[in-house]
This record gives structure tokens, sequence and C-alpha cells, in this order.
């Protein structure tokens, strides 16, 4: 591998395109991955990206997908989907007989007609001209409600939205009701998405750490543990919880975070509203112990910079490109997206700058002594300037600015598709990618309809707001092995302060989860059981020797592997395919 960078890194040279990067500094790692990029997205479930995948319908002025058979040997390209459903108890066979399409738990003819009313519908096709849509329900409790014991037929009266946007076109009309919550994007809308699952590897079988928004997903991110509060506002008043969706009493005496609380202290957190500040340790805190370079780059976080609509500060905005959404502009920060802002370790409250693009990702300034202001937390242009100057973090997260982060409402996947393409295409400029893992990855699921039951490996049984298996009850799902996991539906995992808590029923709903790497596999549908604390368990087993969080407390002391994604017996490079350029504004492939 030095020798293959070597080389590439001469070329550069030449070129002029790129200064010498220090590998030198590279810190030992278990596999060949010495640096992983994980670029969390908005609010996406399974079907809603990958309901047909791999055929679309490649309309008349729609952006083109095909499919490609990559390499000739036996592989998993079959995913559990609308079209091709599969059992994850019985070794993910096909299931015969169920058109999910036409006849649905959730259409008119369903199991769930009934509660649905007019709002019931079959699954639709959503066109690239509807790309913005209507943000849908995904509060933890209606998303249980949606599942309704594993029978999967209430999401248009738990968690749909009516439209507009988008426009009406198909036949049902269901976008102007809250049957909108069954519609799909296939790879003339998503393509960026379809043509990276092609050429990578795409997990068919990855789920919320627990059901629920933006927050607890990316909490779960980089901690595993959801519940035990440093520090609050706003959150409780005379024994009654302000915010019924965003906090849930942990049976403890504290609180779990169930949804979208601002992180206590951030500038930009709208001190009306409940704020809140984390106990414990979240991932950064391990890698700073061992002295790896890390950030987290978010779109908006500089609050020095002007945008070309004249905004700055905290209220910096930009317009989505696509039309549907008024040409409103949206916050391009948006403080409950930025996890470690929650944690007093690892927080940057007055969003201060770095002392300089070399000491980015570092916990010192280029001296090595004086602590650099930034903490960690940077700008999603930092990640950029970083790159092109020949510093790559080990471990980086990277949110885009709120257009550009797919979360329906204000975003959608054109925008979301730019951004992606932009990071992996600069990616793989750089000496760097041959080393280098970047996970596609998603915080919630906005709700949207997606097929398959969770497992349940934590149970819950808070009176209030689990509703999974009945009224308080959270504690089964479709249950995917009995060896390793629950053993005991009656006590959930140690909350932060090491008791027992309510709160975090999970797994959640199932979310797209992609690998972007010289060493995934190719054309490559992995059906391991995995949740977002197994991008968190990659990055322990990588860099940390498998050191945990919360060891009985936080997910990813119970999260599968990611490693079946990848293949290590095989050099980096193996594929031409697997330095793929594509169109930022298509998603398309560049030839």
């Amino acid at each position: 591998m030095r020798k293959f960078l070597a080389a590439t890194l001469s070329t550069l040279l030449v070129a002029g395109s790129f200064p010498i990067p220090s590998f030198a500094a590279d810190p030992p790692t278990k596999t060949p991955i010495k640096h992983v990029v994980v670029i969390f997205g908005e609010n996406i479930s399974f079907d809603h990206y990958f309901a047909t995948y791999p055929t679309a319908q490649n309309n008349a002025g729609e952006t083109p997908f095909t499919y490609t058979h990559i390499v000739n040997r036996t592989i998993n390209n079959k995913a559990n989907n609308l079209v091709t459903p599969l059992d994850p108890t019985n070794h993910f066979q096909p299931i015969t007989g169920l058109d999910l399409l036409h006849n649905n738990p959730n259409g008119p003819t369903g199991s769930g007609a009934a509660f649905n009313g007019a709002n019931a519908a079959n699954p639709f096709r959503l066109s690239p001209s509807q790309a913005a849509t209507a943000d849908m329900g995904h509060n933890y409790k209606p998303e249980q409600a949606a599942s309704d014991n594993g029978a999967m037929d209430h999401f248009p009266g738990s968690t749909g939205t009516a439209g507009p946007p988008p426009s009406v076109e198909s036949p049902s009309g269901a976008e102007a009701t809250k049957g909108l919550v069954m519609g799909y994007f296939d790879g003339n809308s998503a393509t960026a998405m379809w043509n990276y699952a092609n050429y990578f590897a795409l997990n068919d079988n990855s789920f919320t750490t627990t059901f629920g928004p933006s927050t607890p997903g990316a909490i779960n991110l980089i901690s595993g543990q959801t519940n035990g509060f440093a520090a609050f506002t706003n959150v409780v008043s005379g024994g009654v919880l302000l915010h019924g969706t965003h906090e849930a009493a942990d049976g403890q005496g504290g609180y779990t975070l169930i949804g979208d609380g601002d992180p206590l202290g951030d500038v930009c957190s709208n001190t009306s509203i409940d704020n809140v500040q984390m106990a414990g340790k979240n991932i950064g805190d391990l890698l700073n112990a061992k002295g790896i370079t890390w950030g987290w780059f978010e779109g908006g976080f500089d609050l020095t910079v002007t945008n070309p609509n004249s905004t700055t500060g905290c209220a910096r905005s930009s317009v989505n490109r696509i039309p549907g959404y008024g040409g409103v502009a949206t916050a391009d920060y948006i403080p409950h997206h930025e996890p470690f802002q929650y944690y007093a370790s690892t927080a940057n409250p007055t969003h201060a700058r770095p002392s300089s693009v070399a000491a980015i990702g570092s916990s010192f300034e280029t001296d090595g002594i004086t602590p650099d202001p930034a903490n960690h937390q940077y700008d999603s242009n930092d990640f950029f300037h970083a790159l092109s100057n020949g510093n790559l973090p080990s471990v980086s997260f990277l949110k885009a600015p709120g257009y550009e982060d797919g979360h329906p409402g204000y975003s959608d996947p054109l925008d979301e598709q730019t951004f992606i393409v932009h990071v992996i295409n600069a990616l793989v400029s750089t000496p760097f990618w041959e080393s280098t893992a970047v996970f596609l990855a998603y915080d919630d699921s906005d709700g949207w309809y997606d097929h398959q039951m969770s497992p349940i490996v934590n149970p819950s049984h808070n009176a209030s707001v689990d509703v999974l298996n009945g009224p308080g009850t959270c504690i089964v799902g479709l249950q995917q092995w009995w060896d390793d996991r629950i053993t005991d539906r009656v006590h959930p995992m140690l909350g932060a302060l090491g008791k027992p808590v309510q709160g975090r029923c999970g797994y959640g709903t199932r979310v797209p989860l992609l690998l972007v790497s010289p060493w995934a596999k190719a054309d490559y549908v992995d059906h391991t059981l995995t949740d977002q604390t197994s991008i968190l368990r990659f990055i322990e087993d990588n860099f940390l020797n498998s050191q945990r969080i919360q060891p009985g407390g936080s997910f990813d002391t119970v999260a599968k592997s990611l490693d079946s994604m990848f293949y290590w017996d095989t050099p980096a490079g193996y594929l031409k395919s697997h330095k793929l350029t594509l169109n930022p504004s298509t998603g398309e492939i560049v030839k």
C-alpha cells in the first residue's frame, strides 16, 4: 500500500495539486484503514431510497441509472426491499407471495386500512421533479406506533404528513394525503447513492440504535448512550416534563433524551426550549486519551463567514436549489444535529476557530502544548481546507449544511448527493484514499415507510412513550437471533449512572448504510445486523483496541461488526471501480 501511495503522491506532486501528507503520524490500526470518514445524513428509511434497488424506471428526461455486474464471482446482490422482500429470520431467503408494492398492509385493502382511513396508500415512486417533500413525523412514540407490533401497517396514520410539496403525480394522488409517507425514490433521483451501492457495499439490515429523531441518533453514533443529564434548562417544571417528545423519565429519577432538545451552552441554541448537557463519555474522549486526531465538521459552524445572501453568524442560511420549498432559506447550522456539543469535554460552545489548518483534528496547536480553541469542532468547509493542505484526521464526522443534509422539509436527495459526491471526489483525488473508509449513514428514518420490522435488543417500559407492543411496552420485534443479545425483556441496559433505565427501546427503524472504500466489497449487499453504534464499534476496534464507551450500558457493547462489508484479503485498488468519481450535480459516473 505504501508503494501505491508513494506512486500516487509522486504523480500529484508533478501536477502540483496536493501537498505531502505525513503518514508517520498515523496511529497503529487493526486494519489497513487509517482514516474513517462518516457522512451522517438526515431522515431516510432504507425503503425510501432503495425500495426497488437495483432497478430504476429510467423515464425520459430523468438521470438514468444502469446496474452493473462489477465482478465475476458469487456475491450477495439481492437487497431486502419492496421488490425482493427477504426473511431475516431464515438466512435472508426470498419471501414468496408478498406484493408490497400493490397490496401493502398500509394500502386501501391492507390490514391497516381502517386505522389509516382516507390516508391509506400503497407505496409509490417519487420522481426527480418531486425531490422536495414534506417532513414526516419521526418522534420516538409515533415511530413505534407505525410498526404496530410488527404488522408495519400504521405508517400513514402514525407518521404521515400530507403534501405539498411535492406536487401530485402518482395516479393515487397520495402525495396530497398522509399517504405521502409511502413514497420512495429510485436511482433516477438517489443516483449517487445507487452508484455507490452498486460499486461498493450496501447494508440492508441496519437500524437506528433507538426509535426517535435526529438528536438521539447523533448521540448514539458517538456514545451509544442517550440517558443521563449533567445539566439542563427548561426540561421539567413542577415535576412535569415540558417537552414530552424530547425527554422521558428513566425510572431512576433522571431522564433519557428521546428527542431534539438543543445543546446547553451552544451560542446558537434556542434557549427558550429545552437545553441539555449529557453525562458520560463519547468517542471523542476516548480518541483524545490516545492522542488520535479527529473532528466533527458541520455546515454553518464557522460563525465568521458571510454567505452570498448576506447572512452570517448563527443565522447563516442557504436556499435549497431544488424547486418545491418556495425558495425559503434554511439554517446552515442546526444545533441539535451536533452531538459533541452536548458534552462539556468535547463542546466548542462559542464556535471558536482552529488556530491553524495544520491543527485541525488535533487537541493542540502546532506547538503541541497549547490547547486548540476549536476543541475538534469545525465547519464542513474546514474539512476541505485541511484535506487540500494534506491534513486528514484519523476520524472525521461530516454533517452537511442544512440545505444539503437530505432532511425532508428543507433538503432533498438531489442536494444531499451533491455534498456527498463533493466529499468522496475530494478524497479519491488524494493519497489518503487507499487507506480510507467512508461510511454513509443516517440519523433517523423521518418516519418514512419501511417494511422491515426491527429486532429489539434493549427493552423499555415507559408508560408515556413506549407503544411498540402495546401501551407502555417495547420489548420484542422480529428477532434475528437468540444467542447473545436480549435475554431479559424486563431489565434494560444500564444508564449513564449505572442503573437500568427506560426510554432507550431499540433497535429503531431501518436506515441505509453504505461503505465506500478501496477495501469495500464491490456490488455487495451485506445482511449483517448492524446499528448506528456499529460505526462507533468499528472506530473503537480499529483505533482503540476494542475499548467501549460504557460496558453494560452503551449500545456499542452489543453492536455487531462491520467487517463483513470489507474485503481484507485483496490488496487495495483491486478494482478500478474502487476509485469512482461521480458528477456532483447528477450523481452519474464520470467516465
